[in-house]
């Protein structure tokens, strides 16, 4: 890349920087020492504003990168992550928003320990949360390691190294300084800017086409390499029967795996009121659905303009596929217009992942201080103690989600995002569901359910070709593969459903009836909500 592309696109990106540390000095200004005002942001946020921030949390690296990148590479097969993303909020908006609203106060594991034992729950359930927040943040850190390596024309790593500890000291800033409240504006503003980016883009690719969308496809499918069958299934996900059942653990995990995310129960919070966290949903579902559509134009359009074996060239997952049709769409390298529009493209990126890493660090976090330190140390009612905790513990989240992006860096930030959904789905979402709508459910049930879903998930995930046995693996010297599929969703999600129901039927404990009658009003109606 050309020292103009890299000058303009750090000076954009560093403006995007001072603009969101300012809001995080000016959150910080205010009174934040209470849990709800760092937890919550004082659930004073309306529907629309947080519907903005929950699709600014939610519309992350994997889906501007990610998603794209793997349209670009594999066709029909790579749009299956973006259509999986987005029926996932149906599950959220009709199983979950308002009913973790009503029983929740700061994290899944309010809702749960509602009317169980507490402090086995939640250890558990705090667990299982910053698991599941370290693997998204690992993909972050990978999408801004790619975009950096591209932006400063370097594939060494080093360049990527660096980034990621920017990126990781940058959003350590934005938790323990500001909050919720901060976060959330982050947030908001990164989903304006992504969404104005993507309909630029898409606009442009359909320009360049005259709008007819059959010649971008077959000009995609004619340049792949593939013929016709770069724009129907089984590309990536039909080789074999090993690869069928990789896509349909896949589809498990991104269309249940929402509704176990951490970061996205905890924007629930920040509303008053069970309503407003439903129009919350209803907006973002708007806006993500509206993007998502977005990316298959853009993912296709890289293939027709820039070239599947351009796009691996620059980074074999297919991270940089949007920058590159950027260039391409702006003039080409060396031209003004493609200067700009890469400049733009890079700095919306880097503010996509700022602002992703910041909500799910403050999310995992939270489950540090409010479920697991408050349980191991039997300390309760001292909400400035943990907000203290809360903040160390983004120190040290950081640091960890570091490391492993520097070890993960090779692989595609959408495949990463959907291991983090098979956890999710496989751990947070059992217990969920079974306290919400199981009667009978006990703490046995629940302790179970949490770790009959994690364990297996990451075990497999240790067990898979993601981590060894194929020169595409984390470890391509050594083969401990054991476990034939990348995504242990098809295992591990049913396995966490049937821990937590063997936890409960031989239990001991008796359901407390009451517990239960007063949980369920109050999900319901809303009656004695926080």
């Amino acid at each position: 890349m050309t020292g103009d592309h890299q000058t303009l696109a750090l000076l954009l990106f560093s403006g995007f920087v001072a603009v969101t540390l300012g809001i995080t000095t000016w959150a910080s200004c205010r009174r934040h020492g209470s849990a709800e005002e760092f937890y919550a942001g004082g659930r004073l946020f309306s529907p629309m504003e947080n519907g903005f921030a929950i699709a600014g949390d939610y519309m992350s690296a994997a889906s501007f990168l990610g998603i794209s990148g793997l349209i670009a590479l594999y066709g029909y097969d790579g749009l299956l992550y973006g259509v999986g993303f987005l029926v996932a909020w149906l599950v959220v908006l009709f199983l979950v928003a308002e009913l973790v609203r009503n029983c929740g106060k700061f994290t899944l594991a309010d809702v749960v320990a509602a009317r169980m034992n507490e402090r086995p729950v939640r250890i558990a359930a705090g667990a299982s949360s910053v698991t599941v927040s370290v693997l998204y943040l690992v993909a972050q850190m990978v999408g801004a390691g790619s975009l950096v390596a591209l932006l400063l024309g370097r594939t060494g790593g080093a360049a990527q190294a660096w980034t990621v500890i920017g990126v990781g000291a940058l959003m350590v800033i934005y938790v323990s300084l500001g909050g919720m409240r901060a976060t959330t504006w982050i947030q908001i503003v990164k989903a304006v800017l992504l969404l104005s980016g993507t309909v630029v883009l898409t606009v442009l690719v359909l320009l360049r086409f005259h709008g007819d969308v059959d010649r971008l496809l077959l000009t995609a499918a004619e340049r792949s390499g593939h013929g016709r069958a770069f724009l129907a299934p089984g590309l990536k996900y039909g080789g074999d029967w090993n690869a069928r059942l990789d896509f349909i653990s896949l589809g498990l995990a991104l269309v249940l795996g929402t509704a176990g995310l951490p970061h996205i129960l905890s924007r629930f919070y920040t509303v008053p009121t069970a309503r407003a966290a439903r129009r919350s949903v209803v907006w973002s579902i708007g806006l993500i659905g509206s993007f998502y559509l977005m990316t298959i134009v853009l993912g296709f359009g890289a293939a027709a303009a820039v070239g599947p074996q351009t796009v691996r060239g620059s980074n074999a997952a297919g991270n940089t596929a949007v920058p590159l049709l950027a260039l391409d769409l702006g003039g080409g390298e060396g031209s003004t217009g493609g200067t700009v529009l890469f400049a733009v493209v890079a700095a919306v990126a880097f503010a996509t992942i700022l602002a992703v890493v910041a909500g799910i660090t403050l999310a995992s976090s939270a489950s540090v201080a409010h479920d697991l330190y408050a349980s191991l140390r039997r300390r309760r009612g001292k909400p400035r103690s943990e907000v203290a905790v809360a903040r160390c513990a983004a120190v040290g989240i950081g640091v960890v989600a570091i490391g492993l992006g520097l070890l993960a860096r090779d692989l595609n930030v959408a495949f990463l995002v959907g291991l983090a959904f098979a956890v999710a789905a496989s751990a947070n979402l059992p217990v969920l569901l079974y306290s919400l709508f199981w009667r009978g459910f006990t703490t046995r049930g629940a302790v179970w359910a949490v770790y009959g879903g994690l364990l297996p998930a990451i075990g497999l995930v240790l067990l898979s070709p993601v981590v060894s046995g194929s020169p595409e693996s984390l470890f391509p010297g050594v083969d401990f593969q054991y476990f034939p599929l990348e995504n242990p969703g098809i295992v591990s999600i049913p396995l966490g459903f049937l821990a937590g129901w063997l936890g409960t039927v031989t239990s001991d404990e008796v359901p407390d009836e009451a517990k239960y009658a007063e949980t369920e009003v109050r999900s319901l109606t809303g009656a004695g909500a926080v």
